[in-house]
């Protein structure tokens, strides 16, 4: 028998294959558990379900140990050993080679697999995995069966997303944060059950529950960020080559959210620690040139448990070792020289103004799909005079017009909203971004 539990991979977070959900499993009888996207660093716990007899089939694409866990098998791109070409799979993608490769080992018709691309698109542009290669394969024909899905789930929350145009931008801004809310909220389930529901109905009503998650989830963001950024002015932790801060009460599916926002913002290594009694957990996010796996492994006598990859980790450790593993964190971001790798943004090309135009965005759009080392072109426009200047969302948001001699471009920065302080109307500045085609009563 399969193990047909929903083990959520909640591994940025701390979670994924545990001792509790093999002991539940036993207890019905099952005997196979295949893993998704999480139990490459599950030694203990697949250990602990061969001593009751359950056999493991571990498919991930994080980072492994030097040991691998003593399953059926271990299915994992990034495996040292692995001959397999392409190392970049998402999750999502690991799984689809391997149901692509039982349906060609037993003459299954590949249209009983291609079928489900649609799903494993959005998986695939969601983990911000590269899109190249395979990636980029699954995520361009990905992208048409979306457009024509039969999934009632998915058709319901591509019409809660707003979005008329089916795009990377779609998935990344409209599906991907409805679907990750479940999960960090506390409910991953429901996103399962959206994905197999054929009860239009029910599909729309669990659509609703996902929009309410992502609501709450984005007050709890909120709440957390502000409350890690007056520890960080409070400590001063600015100067430091990392920020690893902690807190009661946080939320721990949000927090990996909340250390992405510190990174981007400090341009620094951020950890970010919620304790729970006498025990902890972390979420953590990186900058180019500096392998936060790498550090763990380094640190890992402080920890319980961790794993993740070079931009992102998950740990667990006990709240008395969080002062020294914060100590220790410091002190090989140090020896790493942080503090010199500067933030570079990589301009595709110099236009003006006058360049900007819907037709130049439409030949851009045919690059689709965008996303990790496939950016949208990046532009730079230089000397364009601020025409108008206000921040939007409660200062989240900068929205602005630029004039260059008679011609004037709308622009928005998003999370720029402090900029709005520091530039006043008249002002010269030079401005790097995308172009992108905004649609808004009939007005393109």
């Amino acid at each position: 028998m399969i193990a047909g539990y929903y083990i959520p991979n909640r591994l940025n977070e701390g979670y994924g294959l545990n001792k509790l959900a093999i002991e539940k499993i036993a207890k019905e009888g099952y005997t196979l558990i295949i893993t998704v996207d999480c139990g490459i660093s599950a030694i203990e716990e697949v250990e602990y379900a061969n001593s009751l007899g359950i056999e493991t089939i571990v498919t991930d694409h994080h980072e492994p140990m030097d040991t691998l866990p003593k399953a059926l098998a271990v299915i994992d791109n990034k495996r040292k050993d692995s001959k397999y070409p392409f190392k970049n799979l998402a999750g999502v993608g690991v799984v689809f080679k391997l149901i692509q490769a039982i349906g060609m080992k037993i003459g299954i018709s590949e249209n009983e697999y291609l079928k489900y691309l649609d799903i494993v698109c959005i998986g695939t542009i969601s983990d911000i995995v590269p899109l190249v290669d395979e990636n980029r394969i699954i995520a361009k024909l990905g992208l048409k069966l979306v457009e024509v899905t039969r999934n009632l789930g998915l058709k319901a929350l591509l019409l809660a997303s707003g979005y008329s145009d089916i795009n990377s931008n779609t998935i990344s801004f409209g599906i991907a944060p409805r679907i990750n809310a479940c999960g960090r909220m506390g409910y991953e389930e429901e996103a399962l059950k959206l994905f197999l529901t054929e009860n239009k109905e029910e599909a729309i009503d669990i659509t609703d529950k996902l929009n309410k998650y992502n609501r709450d989830r984005q007050e709890i963001e909120k709440s957390i960020f502000e409350d890690a950024t007056k520890i960080i002015e409070k400590e001063k932790l600015e100067n430091k080559n990392s920020i690893v801060i902690g807190a009661d009460g946080w939320h721990h599916g949000v927090i990996g959210i909340v250390s992405s926002k510190i990174t981007d913002m400090y341009f620094k290594p951020s950890i970010l620690v919620c304790f729970e009694g006498e025990e902890a957990k972390g979420s953590g996010r990186s900058i180019p040139g500096f392998d936060l796996h790498e550090a763990l492994l380094n640190l890992s006598p402080y920890l319980e448990k961790y794993g993740g990859h070079e931009m992102a980790i998950g740990l667990s450790l006990k709240r008395e070792n969080f002062e020294i593993f914060k100590e220790k964190f410091e002190e090989y971001a140090n020896e790493k020289d942080v503090n010199k790798i500067i933030p570079i943004i990589e301009i595709d090309k110099i236009l003006s103004i006058k360049d900007a135009s819907i037709e130049l965005a439409k030949e851009l759009d045919t690059l689709e799909p965008f996303g990790e080392a496939n950016k949208r072109p990046l532009f730079v426009f230089k000397n364009l005079k601020v025409d108008s200047i206000r921040a939007l969302s409660e200062g989240k948001h900068l929205k602005l017009t630029l004039k260059d001699e008679n011609t004037i471009i709308n622009a928005i920065g998003f999370n720029l909203g402090y900029l709005s302080k520091e530039y006043t109307i008249g002002d010269k500045v030079d401005i790097a971004g995308n172009l992108e085609i905004n649609s808004f009563q009939r007005n393109r």
